[in-house]
């Protein structure tokens, strides 16, 4: 049997988001809320939950797309249905990216892509846990 923890979020997306990723994937992947196309075209549903930025990093209006698209591509890694091993550069990559063109301040965003890169990993490990009878 397998389970996880639940997790408790700050924010509900009220209307669908789509971002290119630039990325090519062997196969699309699918999640209740979550597409990530071979194409890499990522679609994120209505209502999907997330929690903003994480750390001390207030939740600026320069953070909010960039944290929401940064926490699906870590949840399709912590669901292992992406390989943490070859995406998470790739996702912290999009994270610095989209703050910038939100209008973040460029010291700013380079000190949160800093901090993702040092200690987003445990973040991006699956959260699947083995029940052992």
């Amino acid at each position: 049997m397998w389970y996880k923890k639940r997790r408790n979020y700050k924010y509900i997306l009220e209307s669908n988001l789509v971002f290119d990723t630039g990325w090519q994937l062997a196969r699309t992947i699918q999640c209740q809320f979550i597409t990530l196309t071979e194409q890499g075209k990522l679609s994120i549903a209505q209502r999907y939950a997330w929690d903003g930025a994480s750390g001390p990093m207030p939740d600026f209006p320069s953070i909010m797309r960039a944290s929401l698209i940064h926490d699906a591509l870590y949840q399709l890694m912590r669901e292992a249905h992406l390989d943490a091993k070859q995406y998470r550069h790739a996702a912290d990559q999009i994270l610095l990216r989209v703050c910038l063109a939100d209008g973040m301040n460029r010291l700013l965003a380079y000190w949160v892509y800093f901090c993702v890169r040092c200690f987003g990993e445990r973040a991006s490990a699956s959260e699947l846990l083995r029940f052992k009878s």
